[in-house]
């Protein structure tokens, strides 16, 4: 199963991504990876990059798709502090649900930024989430961004 070409009851978030409203969170698309807005963030900004291809681990990805998968959050590390300027970042992988993993079968990685004083434990303690920024806004601040970046990147 491909993201491409999967079948919109696959039920995997990644792979569904052409689905309605979903390819709305995308920011770019290369030959075998994307770029997305997670729909849940942990603080504004917050993305994620995944292979297309449906693919659980580094181990089972192809070198085209572990190149592409580093470049793009290279690229997604650079647009965030420009359009951010956090204090710091997340950038992390959850292999497997006893690592964190929400969707354990699909590689992605996480982008987040963050500031002294976040409310990032919110959401471990409280099961909320505080985020003053619209995913359209977020959008809006960062594809600008990646477009240039895709262009003139290595």
């Amino acid at each position: 199963m491909t993201g491409a070409g999967a079948d919109s009851s696959s039920g995997c978030i990644f792979c569904d991504t052409h689905q309605p409203g979903r390819e709305d969170l995308i920011l770019v698309r290369g030959r075998v990876s994307y770029v997305i807005l997670n729909l849940y963030p942990y603080n504004n900004g917050h993305l994620m990059v995944a292979p297309s291809r449906h693919v659980a681990t580094l181990e089972a990805t192809t070198p085209e798709e572990r190149d592409e998968l580093m470049r793009f959050t290279r690229l997604a590390e650079i647009a965030v502090n420009e359009a951010y300027k956090p204090q710091g970042l997340n950038i992390g992988i959850n292999l497997g649900r006893p690592a964190g993993a929400g969707v354990v079968d699909h590689l992605h990685v996480h982008v987040v930024p963050r500031w002294n004083g976040d409310t990032n434990f919110m959401t471990v303690v409280g099961d909320v989430r505080v985020l003053p920024e619209d995913l359209g806004a977020t959008k809006e601040r960062l594809q600008p961004i990646f477009e240039r970046l895709a262009r003139g990147s290595d």
